[in-house]
């Protein structure tokens, strides 16, 4: 049998990139390390790594409970991770608009933003201001 961590990091690294967990590895410190391991296995190993859902549908859902939640730093990464598992930037914005309708404009507006941003960032045609 593996371990959660084990399985929560490989799941974490094939969701969110290799880069971006790099980053959050090299700026762990003996403070953060507890709650590092904590999301790792709860979060990656426990829940995301099981069968119930399709990465897409774990991706469209956390898109908007963060909007939801107004969790706005944590919403670039989701994005980026919505679109490694397969969620087109239409498809984001679905997710926004019906987060509009359940958790409130301002919400969504911001997520909006915050996505727009993000996926422009990314290059995604469709995200870009035309001149």
């Amino acid at each position: 049998m593996t371990n959660a961590n084990d399985d929560g990091m490989r799941v974490r690294r094939e969701v969110l990139g290799e880069e971006h967990v790099d980053r959050a590895e090299a700026s762990t410190t003996a403070f953060s390390e507890p709650f590092q391991e904590f999301v790792n296995h709860a979060a990656w190993g426990s829940v995301w790594g099981r069968p119930g859902l399709d990465r897409r549908t774990r991706s469209c859902i956390t898109l908007a409970l963060l909007a939801a939640l107004h969790c706005e730093s944590e919403i670039p990464m989701h994005v980026r991770a919505a679109l490694r598992n397969g969620v087109t930037s239409a498809e984001i914005a679905e997710v926004l608009l019906h987060t509009a309708v359940y958790a409130g404009v301002p919400a969504a507006n911001a997520a909006f933003t915050i996505a727009q941003q993000t996926l422009a960032d990314e290059g995604i045609a469709d995200a870009t201001p035309s001149s």
